[in-house]
């Protein structure tokens, strides 16, 4: 759909953007440039631009939680926007339930609904989980106030590990958080039609759904504290990073009781990748926002704006053949081993031209 910019915070268009780079070339690029150089400080971060096999936390599992956790962001703008439009809130129900389902299809598209094999069809999705959590953190948000929703953040917090621990899975007992014995898996291997990612469990699966409305709502209260114009910018700055810290710490103490894990996405879990996202946040919006240094975030918020569909576009478009036929002689010239450096430029410099031009004719796809 058509639509443009709304008027938002250029920090969290810019952030958004940051956090999609890393999936549309950048993971790949560092990547490329370790291989190439050798580089002894590269070689030592790589492991971050992976996901964890289980428990744990890398810079690359933040992704996800970090798209999810800036809608949240975007919530006091958008939403509290149309109620001062006198928008009814039955209208913006039906709107959010629209983009739930949307999310939903678009997800199934993305995980190969054109192959029309329903069997082996993957419903669960992260456009999935990304329009579901939206979608009840958003109706909190609508009938709440800021203290509210943080007792509502974390009764879902608690109470999700309680699930998680307490109540016992056949053949596995209570507390079990492995891919088998979880009661997220027991619950998608009973619910759950279709592939499941892991094949005994997916991590998108239905309970993940309720701690990911406590990320979305985690973005939402940030968002209400920024539009705060009895604080100055700067004080809501050091508030934003002494709560980044705070969460971070108290992600960390919990992780001994309650692994911090993305699969599960364990109460731990979320507190842990709010923190980081408070954090980026929080030196995004100093930078951006408050000081002014803008020129240089344009790059990621040509990116941010058009997020969804550059999600789309990393499995339905191809973006390596157009480079091959417009760059693939001038790359043989270099160094065969810098030549992977050079496509992976290439094709990022391809995708951006791309959604510069969406950018500039004002298309954007939002849901």
């Amino acid at each position: 759909m058509d639509e443009t910019k709304s008027n938002r915070l250029l920090s969290l268009d810019a952030l958004r953007g940051f956090d999609m780079f890393w999936i549309t070339g950048g993971q790949q690029l560092l990547l490329s440039i370790k291989d190439y150089t050798g580089w002894s400080w590269l070689v030592m971060i790589a492991p971050q631009f992976d996901h964890v096999e289980w428990n744990g936390f890398h810079f690359f599992d933040l992704i996800f939680p970090l798209f999810l956790f800036l809608s949240g962001v975007a919530m006091p703008f958008s939403l509290t926007r149309q109620l001062e439009k006198g928008v009814a809130k039955r209208k913006i129900y039906s709107k959010i339930s629209k983009r739930v389902a949307l999310l939903i299809f678009l997800g199934v598209i993305y995980n190969g609904l054109g192959d029309w094999n329903f069997s082996h069809i993957r419903f669960a999705s992260v456009l999935a989980q990304i329009g579901i959590a939206y979608f009840f953190a958003a109706l909190i948000f609508l009938n709440t106030d800021w203290k509210h929703q943080i007792y509502w953040t974390a009764g879902i917090l608690l109470c999700y590990w309680a699930i998680q621990t307490l109540i016992p899975v056949p053949g596995y007992g209570a507390g079990v958080l492995t891919s088998e014995g979880s009661i997220n898996a027991f619950i998608d291997r009973l619910f759950l039609p279709g592939h499941l990612y892991l094949g005994v469990s997916d991590p998108e699966g239905w309970l993940v759904k309720i701690p990911a409305t406590a990320t979305a709502l985690l973005g939402a209260l940030t968002g209400t504290f920024v539009k705060n114009k009895a604080i100055s910018e700067r004080k809501k700055v050091l508030y934003m990073f002494i709560s980044a810290i705070v969460l971070l710490a108290v992600s960390l103490v919990w992780n001994y009781i309650l692994p911090i894990n993305k699969n599960l996405w364990t109460s731990s879990f979320v507190l842990h990748t709010a923190g980081w996202s408070v954090l980026l946040f929080s030196i995004f919006y100093f930078i951006i926002d408050v000081v002014k240094v803008i020129k240089w975030s344009f790059f990621f918020a040509v990116i941010g704006m058009n997020s969804i569909t550059i999600y789309l576009a990393t499995v339905l478009v191809d973006y390596n053949r157009p480079v091959e036929r417009i760059f693939g002689g001038l790359i043989q010239h270099f160094d065969k081993g810098f030549q992977p450096v050079l496509g992976v430029c290439f094709a990022i410099l391809v995708q951006w031209l791309v959604f510069y031009f969406l950018y500039k004719k004002k298309i954007f796809l939002k849901v």
